[in-house]
């Protein structure tokens, strides 16, 4: 097994080792991203996740655990296992070319608060402001106004996350998320790295994601965890 194969394996641990190490929270065998940059962490060993779930909980109010496999430990004390959402992990294989005929634009600093909206009224739950941080970001305006985003989440040596594709419910149906996606995995692809994404079991977009080269490589959950 190769590197990047390793770094699928456990994407947010290998990042915090990696690429975001500078966002990195260090409890023994679990790691978390500063809360202020993405609520999402990792472990080696799923029996000695308490006393780090404790502690990362007096930080923020609402966290996420992310694994292939293993049910964490936690302290019910402290800590309320919300709920475990079934994911899966895509990996682009080959691009599949797609026409751009939309003007993206890279977003900056000034937009930060436009992309926090748009993300928290299709997507709510998980975007911090700062997330902006952990990548590059692109979108579609149309009148002025920000109506669809792509950016890039978690990073290592190996691979770039596509993530944070939302398109305001105005705009729907009309081909702004397939070509910000393809927009995207261009950019990642030009660094060298491989393009991957993660989504939720039977998301209806998983068939978008295929159609441009995509394919679903492993089960991927994500256990959400509250303060009590």
């Amino acid at each position: 097994m190769n590197h990047f194969q390793q770094t699928l394996e456990n994407p947010v641990w290998h990042a915090l080792n990696e690429t975001h190490q500078n966002f990195a929270l260090v409890y023994d065998t679990v790691q978390f991203y500063n809360p202020e940059i993405c609520p999402f962490g990792a472990f080696t060993n799923a029996s000695k996740t308490k006393d780090a779930l404790t502690a990362y909980s007096k930080l923020t109010n609402d966290f996420f655990l992310v694994s292939e496999n293993g049910m964490p430990t936690f302290d019910e004390n402290y800590v309320v296992l919300n709920k475990k959402m079934e994911g899966c992990q895509m990996v682009m294989n080959d691009l599949i070319e797609v026409e751009i005929t939309e003007t993206i634009v890279p977003l900056n600093e000034t937009h930060i608060q436009e992309i926090y909206n748009l993300i928290w009224l299709v997507m709510p739950g998980y975007y911090q402001k700062r997330t902006f941080d952990m990548g590059d970001y692109f979108g579609i305006f149309k009148n002025g106004k920000l109506i669809a985003i792509s950016g890039q989440r978690m990073q290592t040596n190996d691979f770039i996350e596509v993530s944070g594709v939302v398109t305001h419910p105005d705009f729907t149906r009309q081909g702004f998320a397939k070509q910000l996606i393809t927009h995207t995995t261009k950019e990642i692809l030009k660094t060298g790295k491989h393009a991957i994404l993660h989504t939720t079991k039977g998301n209806p977009a998983i068939s978008l994601y295929e159609s441009l080269g995509f394919e679903l490589t492993r089960d991927m959950n994500w256990w959400f965890f509250n303060r009590k």
